[in-house]
This record gives C-alpha cells, structure tokens and sequence, in this order.
C-alpha cells in the first residue's frame, strides 16, 4: 500500500502569464475563484516598518472555493461580477468542515482509490464498462464549444449529447451531497463523472465537457485509464471481451487569443441584452440569463486567464499521455468545422484493437493505391501494345462492335449492363485489356462471369444427367449520364 503523501502547500508567489512571479496579496484581480486568504495582522506588522502606522487587529481568514476544487470554509463566496452571483460549475452554501478529513483528500491516489471501491461495490467489477471512446474538450471563452461539440459528436459518429461537467454538479447526486452538508471536491466530481461515464448511452464514446481542471482530476482521469487497460486484459479471453475493448482517448482544444476572446463574449452580452429586451416589449419569446461577464469587458479578460490557467494547463498535462488536438477556433465557423473534422478523421492504428490491426496492416488502404494509378495505367495500355499487339487489337474491336452500341443507348442513364459469351475473354489477359481501356476512356467497368450448367443428356439406367458448363460474362459500364430536363 502506497504511504500517503504530504499535503502539498500553496505558494505565497504565483507566476502570471508573462512568467514573472507575483505576490499572492496582488492576485485579486487575476486568480478568479482561487482561494485568498487575508494575512494575519501579526505577520503584517512584523514585516512593515516601524514608522509605519499599527494595523488593524487580525481577522478569521476567509477562504473562497476553488475552481473544482473544495477547500476548507465558512461559507462559499464568488464574485458577482465573475459569475452574476454564482460559481460557473455549481451553487453550494458550505458549512466548514476541516473536522472531516475525507473531504479534503488531495491525495490522487488515495481519491481514486475512495472511488473506485465504491464503483465497485455498487456495480460489480464485470459491469465498470466506459466508453470505448473519450474525448476531453475544453474550449476557451467565445471559441463557439456548445456549436462546435455538434461537429465534433458528427466527426465521431456520437449520437448521445455531450458530458457537460458544470450540469453534472446541478444534479440530485450533487444536490445530495451539498444538502447533506458535503462539498463538491474534487473526491465528489471524479465519482460523479465516472458514474455518468458508466451509462449505457456512453458504450461507444463520450465527449466530456469541462473535465478534469485540477491537478488531482488529471491524476485521477490517468488512473481511470489505466484501469481501463486491466480490466481490457482481464476479460480478453472471456465472453466479456467485447465490452472491455481498447480505449481511444482523445484531448481536444477549442482555442482563440484573449482579443477574440473577450469580442465574442461583449458581442455575445450585446445580442442578449437586445434580445430580452424586445422580449420585455413584445411580450413574445422568453429571457435568456447573461453572464455578468459578458457585459464588463475586464471580466471578460478575466475569465480568459481563467481558462488559460486552469482549464489549459490541466489539458496540456495530458498531452504527452493521448492523442492532442489544438483547434485554432478564431475563423469562421465553417473554417472551424473544417477543422476538427480534419483533427477526427478515423485512423485504424488509434481506434482498432492491436490484435486486428497486426491483421490488416499488410493490406493497401485506398489512398495508397490511388497515389500513382493513372501513371500504371498508362504503363499497361503501352504494354499490352508492345507486348501483345494481336490480342489487343481483338478486344479494341470487340468494344468497338459489340458493348460500344449498348453503351450508346444508355447514354441519359450512364449505366449499361452487357452479356457476353464471347470466347475472347476466356484469356485472362483479355479480361484486364477491357477494363484498362473502359479505365482509360473514362468509363468504370465491372466484370462478373457467371457460370451456368446446361443439361445435355441423361443416362435412363442410373438418371445421370450430364451438363455443359455455360460462362457468361456480365460487363457493368457505368459513366457519367446526361440530363434531359435541366434548370
């Protein structure tokens, strides 16, 4: 059993997105949702000069809660200007609780551990079956997420929603926790994730909105994965199989610079201001709630270095352990979509398990035998002449007086179906010849040959019926048809 770990301490100096360090007492305005404690007056004197005047007497620090994370408090707080008077992932009114150490397990492993027993007793070790594939998507704000996850889920073939993590912590699991006093920690929204992550809808992948966001969710998502693959390994040679197949997990990142950012989010705040607005006049529509952020353009900016800081950095952790996707997010939603689809698009290597893929690898995909097509096309036709020049010539007329004419009545459709018993195509190679001069002459031919038994006679002893073996050589040629009616 691993010993636990120290709780790590929070550094009086933070650095800024410049890389230069700055104190703690000046992060007021930068680390939205950070804890802040007020210095104990005591330190304060003993730090400041004696000329200057004595400070105030010291009061209980008060500890705000942590993006995702609980702390130890008296009470929630969250600046309404952030947030319009409530925390963008969940509203809980939290009674302190540092009398309960399990609530503030910082300790990854140890919470992993805390929930993955509890999985396991209320669904049993067989039945922990997760998506097969994950995809984590953080978007920063006004890089169009809620548009864009419709593209994403499209390039996937994902027909259930989206996993939006702040909806989670609304649910009446959440909503349980907070009544019964608890708080949200990072403990309680890795159980709550992985349990939405466990229904069936998910079986065959999942887009997992605003998770993780901490260190300790980084960590924990790691151990998920890793006992994904062991349960894959210990139901291989079991009828279960199919249920533990290889995980695919995927990062995604929807990413416009802080200009952008905060245009969006102002022009955003405009169209809902106008809109509820009309609504109030006309008595017609219904209001739509704006964030306080998207009025005030250095709140704006503000919840941009949120992202960068939280959100970002917990992805970008993950980036050497899966597959990595940065979408630039700042063109036209079309560029966007063109985007993502290109980041998505399937690759066996990734998606299939190593087992199947060892077995097809050795087999062409399509782009590869493509790639010089018209150029070995050409070498053929040249060869059949310089080669074989006779043979040639006899398939060139037989095209010419016996399929060409069908072909010709088919013109509008651009489908013609042709069968011949024609002794020529008994020689392979006469069989190539058509379909590379159909090729070259930009038709698509397909060649089934069909054999048929012709009873020829019977023997009346023993009723033995002898048969000749009729071929027929059924030609599809399809092209491009003509329209009789156009506009």
């Amino acid at each position: 059993m691993e010993s636990e770990t120290p709780k790590p301490t929070r550094s009086s100096t933070t650095k800024n997105s410049t890389g230069k360090k700055r104190s703690a007492s000046n992060d007021n305005q930068l680390d939205f949702l950070q804890p802040k404690v007020s210095e104990d007056a005591s330190s304060r004197n003993s730090e400041s000069s004696p000329s200057e005047p004595k400070s105030k007497p010291a009061r209980k620090p008060e500890v705000e809660l942590d993006f995702f994370s609980a702390s130890t408090v008296d009470k929630t707080k969250v600046d309404p200007v952030d947030s319009g008077g409530k925390s963008d992932l969940f509203n809980a009114e939290v009674e302190k609780t540092a009398a309960d150490p399990d609530l503030e397990i910082k300790d990854a492993h140890l919470i992993f551990t805390s929930v993955w027993q509890d999985l396991e007793a209320e669904y049993e070790r067989e039945n922990l079956r997760f998506p097969k594939e994950i995809i984590l998507l953080g978007g920063a704000p006004g890089s169009g997420k809620g548009a864009n996850t419709r593209f994403i889920l499209k390039a996937r073939d994902l027909t259930c929603d989206s996993i939006v993590v702040s909806s989670l912590l609304n649910s009446p699991i959440a909503k349980k926790i907070k009544d019964s006093g608890g708080m949200v920690g990072d403990k309680e929204v890795v159980g709550i994730v992985f349990r939405k992550l466990l229904e069936e809808k998910y079986r065959d992948g999942a887009v997992l909105d605003g998770f993780p966001r901490t260190k300790t969710q980084v960590e924990c998502f790691k151990l998920l994965v890793e006992k994904m693959n062991e349960l894959r390994q210990e139901f291989y040679d079991t009828p279960l199989r199919m249920h533990f197949r290889k995980p695919n997990i995927r990062i995604m990142v929807l990413f416009v610079d802080e200009k952008v950012s905060v245009e969006r989010q102002l022009k955003r705040g405009r169209q809902i201001v106008a809109h509820n607005e009309e609504v109030h006049a006309s008595g017609v529509g219904e209001i739509e709630e704006v964030r306080p952020t998207d009025l005030d353009p250095e709140a704006a900016r503000r919840r941009y270095r949120v992202f960068k800081e939280q959100t970002w950095e917990a992805l970008l952790s993950l980036r050497q352990v899966f597959h990595y996707h940065f979408v630039n997010a700042q063109g036209a939603i079309e560029d966007v979509e063109k985007n993502i689809y290109k980041e998505l698009h399937y690759q066996s290597s990734i998606e299939l398990d190593p087992t199947t893929y060892d077995r097809l690898r050795f087999l062409p995909v399509a782009e590869d035998i493509i790639v010089h097509a018209r150029q070995e096309l050409v070498k053929r036709l040249d060869s059949y002449e310089f080669d074989q020049p006779e043979l040639f010539q006899n398939v060139v007329e037989m095209i010419g007086t016996k399929i060409m004419p069908i072909i010709q009545r088919h013109a509008i459709s651009g489908i013609a179906m042709v069968n011949s018993e024609d002794s020529l195509l008994d020689d392979p190679m006469a069989l190539a010849m058509l379909i590379d001069i159909f090729s070259e002459r930009g038709y698509h031919a397909v060649v089934d040959i069909h054999r048929i038994e012709i009873p020829e006679k019977i023997d009346l002893t023993t009723g033995a019926v002898s048969c000749r073996v009729k071929k027929v050589y059924r030609i599809q040629i399809r092209f491009k048809g003509s329209e009789i009616r156009r506009g």
